[in-house]
C-alpha cells in the first residue's frame, strides 16, 4: 500500500510558515543540500497532495518557469516534473481545477486519501499546505513525516502540529546534517 508523506520545512520552533502567510518562508536556510535531499525525496512519489492555497501559488508560478529565460535548469526540470505528476488538490470551495494532471477533492477527504493508498504507484506527498496536513494528521492519515529544521526561531506563525488531541508516536527512520545547519528528519508514525 502507498503512504502518505508529509514533507514540510520547518524553525527550530516548530514555525512552518511565518506570521505573513503562506509564502513568509525565506527564514528556511535553502542551500546545496537541502535542494539536493528534496530533489531525492521527489523521486519516491508520483502524487502531490495540495491544500487550494498552495495550488493557487504553485499553479501561478511554475507553469511558467519554462518560458523564463532567466529560470534555472534546476527550476525548469521541477516545472516539468510537476506537469508530470499527479496533483489533487482539497477544497470546498473551488469548482475546478485547470493544471494538467489535477483533480479536485471537495469531500470526503479520508475516504478519497484510502482510496489513493490503494492504488498502484509510488508514495503519495503532502508538499507545503501545512493547513491540509493539520487537517490529514487529525484523521490520522499521514504515514511518515519528512521534516526539515532549519537553525533558526522565527517566534509566530503557523505550527508544524495543530490540533493533535491524541499522542502521535513516531518512530525515527533517518536524519542528517546539511552543511548550513538544517537537520533532516524522517519519522514513521507508529500506529
Amino acid at each position: 500500500m502507498r503512504k502518505v508523506v508529509l514533507f514540510l520545512h520547518a524553525s527550530l520552533d516548530g514555525i512552518v510558515e511565518g506570521p505573513n502567510g503562506t509564502m513568509d518562508i525565506e527564514w528556511i536556510s535553502y542551500d546545496d543540500d537541502l535542494a539536493k535531499h528534496a530533489e531525492n525525496l521527489l523521486t519516491t512519489v508520483d502524487t502531490i497532495l495540495w491544500g487550494r492555497g498552495t495550488y493557487h501559488i504553485m499553479k501561478d508560478y511554475w507553469p511558467t518557469v519554462p518560458s523564463n529565460p532567466s529560470a534555472k535548469p534546476h527550476e525548469v526540470e521541477h516545472s516539468k516534473w510537476l506537469d508530470r505528476t499527479t496533483k489533487i488538490v482539497f477544497s470546498s470551495t473551488l469548482d475546478n481545477i485547470d493544471w494538467v494532471n489535477s483533480g479536485l477533492v471537495k469531500d470526503n477527504a479520508a475516504e478519497e486519501i484510502m482510496k489513493l493508498k490503494q492504488q498502484p504507484g509510488k508514495d503519495i506527498m503532502i508538499l507545503g499546505s501545512p493547513g491540509l496536513g493539520h487537517s490529514l494528521m487529525q484523521l490520522g492519515l499521514i504515514d511518515e513525516y519528512q521534516i526539515t529544521v532549519s537553525p533558526v526561531v522565527v517566534g509566530r506563525g503557523k505550527p508544524l502540529f495543530k490540533g493533535i488531541d491524541d499522542k502521535l508516536r513516531l518512530k525515527l527512520l533517518d536524519s542528517k546534517t546539511t552543511k548550513s545547519g538544517v537537520v533532516c528528519l524522517h519519522y514513521q508514525v507508529q500506529k
